[in-house]
């Protein structure tokens, strides 16, 4: 690591960051670990490593522990899909009818249950950008707003990431109808699993050996995949509950082991490759994704995307410029919603003083739902990774207080 302040931080600031997670989180059992990883203009400037892999084995955690990382899927499959789209393969204003004909007349619900629905049709077809932006019309089954969302649980619409496969998916969401018009809202949905799916199709390649041969062995990414292989199997961590996934109850209790390591679905291959939550990686690892982005869509060598597209994708792209509470219909992202917009696969911040967390406007952002997290602020030449496994990501503000932690030990700000 390179000395804090050669990078323009405070090394006894940052020095916070440790005992902070300790005494709040990590010694009351209310996270069963933490990674962070701080990286500024060039250099890995913090990093640390708490608690236990595996409370149950008393395992410690290591530097290249495996974790679920989620929803951190999305910007990886966003980057993919975006790769098709600067090689013309595809266009942000196509149909998604275009390359999925039955969903053509997908209509938008008006009452009903699977047994019957009842829609109108709806006011413009579904675009690849409305994908990207969570404004398609799609949901996600642990919503838990409606009939809609009853229907996803009951069909097992991305649910179970071990469970059918891309084809099945597709399928099955031909069969019920949109919860809104597209474009009239944002609703975090299984949008980017759709999209996982389109890169197979388009690209003519299987959507996870994509990802390995595009952007995971270009960047170095040795440890992230959909499942962890027989010999890695030891590195898994072990994934804890403190409540139900879209519950904004605030946790109660010491947490449940949710998927035991050694006996995990993720050590045997899937059919579902999913593209809005389904990999596993270490810290490592999506640093290294972390930087590429931060880098302009560049690192050691290896351009994914270029400069301008990163920027594209970096952008609110919520019509009028809105920002999520004028925009959501979502009863649980992995966002705050106070001046935040989404862009092409992230949270993007537009009003730094409306979310009341030290920021800056551009910085972009995802996390994953066993609370993870990590961001990029490219005015500070900043990227910071979180990795935990607690259900759900609602449970705790941590990341909030992260956020905050880092921007104090800036001593020479940017912006």
């Amino acid at each position: 690591m390179t000395k804090p302040e050669a990078l323009g931080l405070s090394s006894d600031r940052l020095a916070r960051i440790a005992p902070f997670l300790e005494d709040r989180y990590i010694g009351p059992g209310k996270l069963p670990c933490a990674q962070v990883q701080v990286w500024r203009r060039g250099a890995l400037a913090y990093e640390t490593r708490l608690g236990l892999a595996d409370r149950e084995r008393g395992t410690p955690l290591a530097a290249d522990s495996l974790f679920r990382i989620y929803s951190m899927t999305k910007p990886i499959t966003s980057v993919a899909f975006m790769m098709l789209v600067e090689e013309g393969r595809v266009a942000l204003d196509e149909p998604v009818s275009k390359y999925i004909p039955e969903w053509a007349g997908l209509g938008v619900f008006v009452a009903g249950t699977p047994d019957g629905w009842a829609t109108t049709p709806s006011a413009r077809p579904m675009l690849i950008i409305d994908l990207l932006r969570h404004t398609s019309g799609l949901t996600y089954g642990f919503q838990m707003q409606g009939n809609i969302d009853a229907a996803y649980r009951k069909l097992k619409v991305a649910e179970d990431l071990r469970y059918g496969t891309l084809d099945e998916f597709i399928a099955k969401l031909a069969t019920i109808p949109l919860q809104f018009s597209p474009g009239d809202a944002w609703n975090y949905s299984v949008s980017t699993d759709v999209l996982g799916y389109l890169v197979g199709k388009i690209s003519g390649v299987p959507f996870e050996q994509f990802l390995e041969e595009r952007i995971f062995q270009p960047l170095g990414m040795t440890d992230t995949s959909f499942t962890v292989p027989a010999d890695k199997a030891h590195r898994l961590t072990a994934c804890y509950a403190a409540g139900q996934l879209g519950s904004k109850v605030m946790a109660q209790g010491l947490p449940k082991l949710q998927d035991d390591p050694a006996k995990s679905p993720y050590l045997t291959p899937t059919q579902f490759p999913s593209g809005g939550g389904g990999l596993v990686s270490t810290a490592a690892d999506y640093m290294r994704f972390a930087r590429m982005l931060l880098n302009g869509g560049e690192l050691d060598g290896q351009r994914l995307l270029g400069p301008k597209t990163l920027q594209l994708m970096a952008a609110n792209h919520l019509p009028g410029g809105q920002d999520l509470t004028q925009m959501s219909k979502s009863l649980f992202s992995e966002a705050t919603y106070a001046g935040v917009g989404f862009g092409l696969g992230f949270g993007v911040t537009v009003d730094p003083a409306a979310t009341m967390i030290a920021g800056s406007k551009g910085d972009f952002f995802w996390g994953g739902a066993a609370s993870t997290f990590f961001w990029i602020d490219p005015a500070e030449d900043l990227a910071v990774v979180f990795l935990t496994q607690l259900l759900p990501s609602s449970a705790y503000p941590v990341r909030r207080e992260l956020r905050t932690l880092v921007y104090a030990a800036i001593t020479e700000a940017s912006a």
